[in-house]
């Protein structure tokens, strides 16, 4: 592993941001993006300084999911805790009391969706795409399926969750899942007014109403969480999620076997 730095940290004012810093890999979370994502939020959530998060990937796309080759060199018995490591992020979204907003652009998809879906507020560049896209490769996007579900009802979610079709960001809209879509060149400065116009308010007003709609919306959040953590594990070790991936990076049809 390199010194790359795979999540950059920086605060304008009372605006954190906190980057997914692998354009190379199209933002796709390894270990070290998994560590240090879950360190800069934990860090923001402790800053005085900061009353809003704003987390982006840098590059063309905000995250395209798990590292696929980093999974597939996972042991079975090393599967969990790898997974769970993906998904930290997720309850460290759940608990955090200041808003977090998620600027997204190209694609959002699996993880990457799930990230985007687990924050508060989702600006976007009006060619993103959203996507529950981990069906297609033999695995479930359960987690990003359920915050999907919060959003257009589980119906819906469940249509995009087995289909694994995109979501383009002018459907998203109109859904109600983002909140606003613009040309990408106007991307950072719509992330940032809408930013600053949270910090402006108090923040004992933002985190109680953050706490209290969360309460009211959702009292099984965690719970949610762990299930869908317990499900991507039990298809992750099998012969057709291995298959899957292999067939994706391979760029050739997946050879099912049912187990």
């Amino acid at each position: 592993m390199s010194d790359a730095v795979c999540v950059r940290r920086r605060v304008e004012g009372a605006v954190g941001f906190v980057t997914l810093n692998r354009p190379e890999a199209m933002n796709t979370f390894n270990r070290a993006l998994a560590l240090e994502l879950d360190e800069a939020l934990e860090a923001m959530e402790r800053s005085s300084d900061v009353r809003v998060v704003v987390v982006e990937g840098a590059g063309k796309h905000f995250s395209t999911g798990i590292d696929l080759k980093e999974f597939l060199a996972q042991e079975r018995r090393e599967m969990r805790p790898f997974l769970a490591l993906m998904d930290r992020h997720n309850y460290r979204l759940a608990s955090m009391t200041k808003p977090v907003i998620a600027s997204i652009q190209g694609y959002a998809l699996a993880n990457g969706a799930g990230l985007a879906l687990a924050c508060d507020f989702i600006v976007a560049s009006d060619d993103a795409v959203l996507g529950t896209t981990a069906v297609n490769v033999g695995l479930i996007c359960l987690e990003p399926g359920y915050q999907l579900a919060r959003w257009i009802g589980p119906k819906r979610a469940l249509h995009y969750v087995l289909s694994g079709d995109f979501l383009p960001v002018a459907e998203a809209e109109r859904m109600g899942i983002v909140c606003r879509a613009v040309p990408r060149e106007e991307l950072a400065a719509a992330t940032l007014e809408l930013a600053r116009r949270l910090a402006a308010k108090s923040p004992l007003s933002l985190a109680a109403g953050k706490r209290g709609m969360h309460r009211i919306e959702a009292l099984m959040l965690e719970r949610a969480i762990d299930v869908a953590g317990e499900q991507f594990t039990a298809l992750a070790v099998t012969e057709d999620a291995r298959e899957g991936v292999e067939a994706f990076l391979a760029r050739r049809p997946p050879s099912w076997k049912g187990c």
